[in-house]
């Protein structure tokens, strides 16, 4: 089954920068924030970085978390669709 990655921000402490907590089912990692970056745009880096360690090969889509406190990223497509992965479509009304 496929895994959504989730992101979430954690700001700098006295011992550490602010950065990047990434989660899946697979596992965590961790991403230094980069200021050169806006918002999105570190955590969709930070995403790409879990789903290159992982070799989750594929195109992902992200958007805001439910609890509002981070980004979740999906993949929409990949070379080789898995049989055992659920999938839906929702037609406009």
């Amino acid at each position: 089954m496929r895994q959504a990655i989730e992101t979430r921000y954690a700001g700098p402490t006295n011992h550490r920068g602010a950065r990047v907590i990434v989660r899946a089912q697979a596992g965590r990692l961790t991403v230094s924030w980069d200021h050169a970056l806006n918002v999105d745009e570190n955590h969709a880096q930070a995403a790409k970085a879990f789903a290159e360690r992982w070799g989750w090969a594929g195109r992902w889509i992200g958007g805001g978390s439910a609890d509002g406190r981070g980004n979740v990223f999906v993949c929409s497509e990949r070379e080789r669709d898995s049989i055992n992965g659920y999938s839906f479509v929702v037609e406009p009304t």
